[in-house]
């Protein structure tokens, strides 16, 4: 968050450590009253009446204390569903070593090798993967896996309930590695999926092969950790119970970065994004988007025209923004999806009537330029999409860099020597 004139009630309850409501009956009690938005009616408050209360200030200091750390010594990592590398790339940008990485998909592995010849990138299903040659071995164990619901068979879901799911296949795998610290991260949904009751059973299994999750679960927003985008990633953060550190989360910045900042020189890049291949739209989405003007999307289109290509959908509820949405300049663009021409998920460049290319995709998700991404134009789109950003995952980085460092320094003497381990199948 950028300090600014005004907030809505939601910023302002974040800014003060406050529930939303109880600032709507700070309102209605005329203890707090918000500004009334002349043409909307929406409810805000200006810059000057949350400055007097010292959690705004300490909040916005808070912003920019930043993250970086040196590590002590070097901790390693075994990461799985690795994916193209970005979780793994901001990792070793924070000082954390690589110990191996295991993906399924063969174009992400071919990647991940053409990038990084030194890893140890183990291709194959985790499912038939035996880690427990790195006990002992690794730190930190991470992982962006699938979100699946689990069957309830009792009161409280145990690992056994969970089988045939990725998620116990991550926590399998960690109850094997015996790491100090372990990361998961999965989209904001997995907050309420199954109303909840999908990562209750996380929390339960985790518990139950001897980690404590941290609390609360924190959801990440991209925009606040130096990624000009607006994606956001559920972080479940568990540390070993024999471990008594405790572990926090990156702190986030204030600057916000905008589509300007990924695609030209500035701060984020030192020169203007490579061309590179794309995407097209075909001639009849092109032909509406062309309506759309930078920062737009359906609402400004022509009534006829919205409802032609909405279809059902312009009847349905929800503001559906980013449906025929022309990025703008100077903001940070939507969170990417695997397939830029995809159906009524548009992210169209400001100038040109066209998705974004597969560059410009690696930018938005920070992606040095050198990074080289494996396989056809569609299969770099689908790794893109599904990575962490990598400026995110930095940030991430240097939180648990320097839980481990508090590790080290309360557990002196207690050094872990690193050796080499091989994985071996299940048979």
């Amino acid at each position: 968050m950028v300090i600014k004139e005004s907030y809505s009630i939601s910023e302002a309850a974040e800014i003060l450590g406050k529930n939303p409501e109880t600032l709507r009956r700070w309102d209605n009690q005329g203890k707090l009253i918000a500004v009334r938005e002349p043409m909307s009616d929406y409810r805000v408050y200006n810059k000057e009446q949350l400055e007097v209360f010292p959690e705004f200030k300490r909040f916005f200091d808070k912003l920019d204390e930043g993250n970086f750390v040196v590590p002590n010594k070097d901790y390693s990592v075994l990461e799985l569903f690795a994916g193209a590398g970005g979780l793994a790339l901001g990792l070793e940008q924070a000082g954390l070593k690589c110990k191996a990485l295991n993906e399924i998909d063969k174009w992400a592995c071919q990647t991940l090798r053409k990038n990084r010849p030194e890893w140890d990138i183990v291709e194959g299903d985790i499912k038939e993967i035996d880690f427990s040659g790195y006990k002992g071995e690794v730190d930190v164990v991470t992982g962006g896996f699938p979100c699946q619901a689990f069957s309830y068979a009792g009161k409280k879901l145990g690992l056994k309930d969970a089988r045939g799911t990725l998620f116990y296949e991550f926590a399998r795998v960690i109850k094997e590695v015996q790491p100090k610290i372990c990361i998961g991260e999965n989209v904001r949904g997995l907050l309420n999926h199954d109303k909840g009751r999908t990562l209750e059973g996380m929390i339960s299994i985790l518990d139950e092969i001897g980690y404590n999750v941290v609390a609360p679960v924190e959801v990440l927003k991209a925009i606040h950790y130096n990624v000009p985008q607006k994606r956001e990633r559920l972080i479940l953060a568990a540390v070993r119970k024999d471990i008594e550190v405790d572990y926090s989360y990156p702190k986030p910045f204030s600057e916000i970065y905008t589509l300007k900042d990924a695609l030209k020189k500035g701060k984020l890049f030192n020169k203007k994004v490579p061309k590179s291949k794309g995407a097209l739209y075909p001639d009849h989405k092109k032909k509406v988007l062309d309506l759309v003007p930078p920062k737009g999307y359906w609402r400004d289109l022509p009534l006829d025209i919205q409802k032609e290509y909405m279809q059902k959908s312009f009847y349905l509820g929800g503001g559906k923004t980013g449906m025929a949405r022309r990025i703008g300049w100077d903001e940070p663009c939507l969170t990417l999806t695997c397939s830029p021409a995809q159906k009524q998920t548009e992210r169209c460049h400001p100038d040109e009537t066209r998705p974004f290319t597969v560059r410009e995709y690696a930018r938005i998700q920070t992606f040095p330029d050198e990074w080289h991404f494996e396989g056809s134009v569609s299969q770099q789109y689908k790794q893109i999409g599904n990575a962490v950003p990598v400026n995110l995952a930095k940030e991430i980085g240097y939180s648990i860099v320097s839980f481990l460092n508090d590790y080290e320094n309360v557990s002196e003497g207690n050094t872990l020597r690193i050796s080499s381990a091989k994985v071996s199948m299940v048979s």
